[in-house]
């Protein structure tokens, strides 16, 4: 049954928001926290950081006027109320699904997007682009207006946000950055920032601050200014001496209560009015707010499938096959039980990489350094050098932000830090920005790196031992997201031997040599053209980097065709089996080779099912590759 919503029902646009009145704002807000609880209890998705910012949805468009002002969303899974307010709601039942409202903000969705997210701490670098542009006479055909960064307080802990904030202060453009401190990203923050941000407002009760967070003294009337600097002195004083932020250029206001909309639109007027310069508004919230499964859960809701509404309780089917993440973490405790010298490093995402059952096992052994994966690599590599094991924990698509790290400070030194790569392949709902599309590429195309991908759970359990037990130099390994396949899992890994693949299934004429989970389909392939006469060859090559030369030089000698397989984009494994091929002059003896990869093009949000489907890697796809290959396609098209 949905919410009653009268006072939402009127607003299409968020022009419509500017005919009500303050109570009529606050009880929008409401409204608008219940249909988003709502459309989240159907589709699943980011709820609990939607919550916390509803409130101040609400005020920033009732006091800016979008799309001409831009509100930037750091990282974007906090727009949900964003998108009702925007023209969106009667699209807010398809987030996240096939066809459907992207689960981040995206520039092709809406006008009232400016710009895409999925990722963090991009938002304040974006605001100031804008800004700029604003001030260079950019986009004269519409305009810009305020740019507005709205970055969460985990966000603001990396170090691309403190390199935003240090050129926008340098560069004095009227800008102004939200900061919604609501003392919980996806994992409770840490580091400095964290703990300065807790100082500015755990000293005293929070209502004995209001006073000092209407606004910064030069806002103000003047009959007002010197009671409010005696009150922001006497706030600076309590803390921590200063205001960080100020130091860097910034006007500081804060900090509010980001669920008090009195307040909360009080303050915005203020400084929309007043500002010429960069503004920093620091605003409490809270993750969940409103909704007590949201409110008590240990991750404030951040991410559920679909659910029940009146108990929380997730409505997702029983699955047999245990998670390949937890998989992962299981395999990892065995060998660190073994191993003192085994740390766990992770960037923000203990629960999503599983490291949180490495942390309750060994909590002096995992470190947590916060949204910050360049650190993190460079940690690990330290950590490596100073005869540590580090298993670097982070999903292949927040890995790309520590390439530079994996290259210079750990594959140039040879530095044994093992990367254990979580969602590896095309992830569902949360689509291209988080899709692990180029990790195979990117790191196989490092001297010395070893790269490995688990065909299923067993597998990913052997390639941890492997992971530990290789001190040689760097080595990877990387798994999808979801449930395995259901094979027995061995009590404790066996480490492969580096660089050597598996044989699954002989046939002849041609070969399949897949890495990764694609053998699963690569074997339905080879079923359904063993009922056509036609007998593949199937292998597991395990490694990207080192080639096993053996393997694919035997499987090109005995067969007409040769296909690789591989989950990732061109480049990558099978580019480098051509260049392999190639050097051994097997083309001059007239093999047939076709690279299977994702293909050349972001893959948009749908099941992940369907998203091989598109990338043209599930089993009927590989199966018309092999009748094409071998010059059988138009016989296979008569027989259908």
């Amino acid at each position: 049954m949905r919410p009653a919503t009268p006072l939402l029902d009127r607003v299409k646009l968020p022009a419509d928001l500017k005919g009500l009145t303050d109570r009529e704002l606050a009880q929008l807000a409401h409204e608008l926290r219940a249909e988003t609880i709502s459309a989240v209890s159907e589709t699943g998705g980011h709820l609990g950081a939607g919550l916390g910012v509803v409130e101040l949805t609400v005020a920033l468009h009732a006091v800016w006027d979008a799309p001409r002002d831009r509100i930037i969303w750091d990282v974007g899974h906090q727009c949900y109320p964003h998108k009702i307010l925007t023209g969106r709601r009667d699209r807010i039942r398809t987030l996240r699904q096939k066809g459907g409202l992207s689960g981040f903000t995206k520039r092709s969705e809406s006008p009232y997007d400016p710009f895409g997210a999925a990722h963090s701490s991009t938002s304040i670098s974006a605001a100031l682009g804008f800004a700029v542009a604003r001030d260079l006479g950019g986009a004269p055909e519409h305009g810009i207006g305020d740019a507005i960064a709205v970055i969460g307080d985990g966000a603001i802990s990396a170090g691309m946000a403190y390199e935003a904030l240090n050129n926008a202060g340098h560069l004095g453009k009227r800008l102004f950055v939200i900061l919604n401190d609501n003392e919980m990203s996806i994992a409770p923050p840490v580091g400095a920032m964290s703990a300065y941000l807790s100082r500015l407002y755990a000293g005293d009760p929070f209502q004995e601050l209001k006073a000092a967070a209407k606004g910064a003294v030069s806002l103000l009337p003047e009959p007002l200014r010197e009671g409010a600097k005696r009150a922001k002195d006497m706030l600076k004083h309590l803390t921590v001496g200063g205001t960080l932020f100020e130091e860097l250029g910034f006007s500081y206001v804060g900090p509010i209560d980001g669920h008090d909309m009195d307040q909360l639109l009080a303050v915005l007027r203020t400084v929309r009015a007043r500002a010429t310069g960069p503004m920093l508004i620091h605003v409490l919230t809270r993750k969940g707010k409103g909704y007590a499964p949201a409110e008590e859960a240990r991750d404030g809701g951040h991410a559920t499938a679909p659910f029940d509404v009146t108990t929380g309780r997730q409505r997702k089917a029983p699955s047999n096959a245990p998670a390949y993440t937890r998989v992962f973490a299981e395999a990892l405790v065995r060998e660190a039980e073994a191993d003192p010298r085994i740390v766990a490093v992770t960037a923000a995402m203990p629960d999503g990489t599983g490291l949180n059952l490495f942390a309750q096992r060994f909590p002096a052994r995992c470190f947590d350094v916060g949204i910050a994966e360049q650190h993190a690599v460079t940690f690990c590599a330290g950590l490596a050098a100073g005869g540590m094991r580090p298993f670097c924990a982070i999903y292949s698509t927040f890995l790309q932000r520590g390439y530079d790290q994996g290259g210079h400070d750990v594959a140039i030194q040879r530095l044994p830090v093992r990367f254990a790569i979580d969602r590896a392949g095309l992830v569902g709902a949360d689509g291209p920005t988080h899709a692990g599309a180029f990790d195979i590429a990117f790191l196989s195309n490092l001297p010395g790196f070893v790269v490995m991908a688990a065909a299923d759970e067993a597998e990913l359990v052997h390639m941890v031992a492997t992971a530990a037990a290789h001190d040689e130099g760097p080595i990877a390994f990387r798994y999808p997201r979801g449930e395995g396949v259901g094979v027995t899992l061995p009590d404790r890994g066996v480490p492969l031997e580096i660089g050597r693949g598996r044989l699954i299934a002989e046939g002849s004429r041609v070969a399949i040599l897949s890495l990764g989970t694609r053998l699963g389909e690569a074997m339905k392939a080879a079923e359904s053209l063993a009922a056509k006469g036609i007998r593949p060859t199937v292998a597991d090559a395990r490694f990207a980097r080192p080639l096993d030369r053996d393997l694919i030089l035997r499987l090109a000698a005995g067969h007409e065709a040769l296909i690789t397989i591989e989950e990732g984009a061109v480049g990558g494994f099978g580019s480098h089996v051509a260049q392999l091929l190639a050097e051994e002059g097997v083309f001059d003896r007239g093999l047939r080779f076709r690279a299977m990869t994702l293909p050349d093009s972001f893959i948009d949000q749908a099941d992940p099912a369907e998203m091989y489907d598109v990338a043209g890697l599930n089993a009927p796809q590989i199966e018309a590759k092999v009748l094409e290959v071998l010059g059988v396609a138009a016989l296979a098209s008569r027989r259908a």
